[in-house]
């Protein structure tokens, strides 16, 4: 298995919709904040605002 290879219930899972959704392990497997407003992205960035919130911790990885 390769380094990068995403795992599927790890890295992401499929919407209703059939959209592959990235979870908060893989944001943080990442490292960085894309600003894309994703559902689960533990950097509290808020694409509304095109800020980031205020959070406590960032847990690591």
């Amino acid at each position: 298995m390769a380094k990068d290879e995403l795992k599927e219930h790890e890295d992401f899972y499929y919407n209703e919709q059939g959209y592959k959704v990235f979870t908060e392990n893989f944001h943080l497997k990442r490292g960085y904040c894309c600003k894309s407003g994703c559902r689960h992205c533990p950097y509290g960035y808020d694409k509304t605002t095109d800020r980031f919130r205020k959070i406590n911790k960032i847990k690591k990885i």
